[in-house]
This record gives structure tokens, C-alpha cells and sequence, in this order.
């Protein structure tokens, strides 16, 4: 999975389009996932995920809102990095939680 390096603001929370700007993505550099086999918590505990979800400061692989236990949420809310992305195949958004914006591949010049 190709991992994108620069992000811009898609939409807000609401999916609407906005003019906000998201500072956390100006400083983000590649990272390696923390595990490619699923949630990393999960993993450790025996739990289960629907979708995945990349730490883009640390790597740290969690699972999405949607999964039972919210892991990808819980690493925000006890670490405060701002930044995940989907780790799912085919996608390339990321989600700023400190912003809640939504964000999209910068498209290169």
C-alpha cells in the first residue's frame, strides 16, 4: 500500500466543503505501520475490527469508530496525534482529529 506523504483539507465533519486548513499536515512524515496482519490492540486482546486505521505520527494501526472497541479514537484520545488514515486498500483519505476535518492527497505540482 502506497503511503501518501501530503495531505489538504477535502471537508469538514459534515462532509461540506469548507475553506479551514489543517496545520498537523505540514508536519508529517512517512511512518511504518506498527502491524500489517490488523488492529494492533485487537490483536493483542483478542478483539475484532471492521475497518483499520494508520497513525500517521507514530505508525500505530487501530481500528475504526465502527469497530467495538474504537481503538484508532482511543490512541488519539491518549496520545493527541492528530492525524489517521485509512489503512484499508484503495483508500487514501486521512481524518484530522484535532481539526475534524476531512483530508484528501495533495495533488502533486
Amino acid at each position: 500500500m502506497e503511503q501518501v506523504t501530503r495531505y489538504v483539507v477535502g471537508a469538514d465533519a459534515d462532509g461540506s466543503r469548507t475553506d479551514a486548513t489543517c496545520n498537523h499536515t505540514a508536519a508529517l512524515e512517512p511512518v511504518e505501520p506498527s502491524t500489517t496482519r490488523g488492529c494492533e490492540d485487537c490483536l493483542r486482546t483478542g478483539g475484532s475490527w471492521v475497518h483499520l486505521r494508520e497513525c500517521l505520527v507514530c505508525g500505530h494501526v487501530g481500528c475504526c469508530d465502527n469497530s467495538p472497541n474504537k481503538h484508532a479514537t482511543a490512541h488519539w484520545e491518549r496520545t493527541v496525534h492528530p492525524v489517521m488514515r485509512s489503512f484499508e486498500p484503495d483508500e487514501a483519505w486521512a481524518w484530522c482529529y484535532a481539526d475534524l476535518l476531512f483530508l484528501v492527497p495533495a495533488k502533486e505540482a
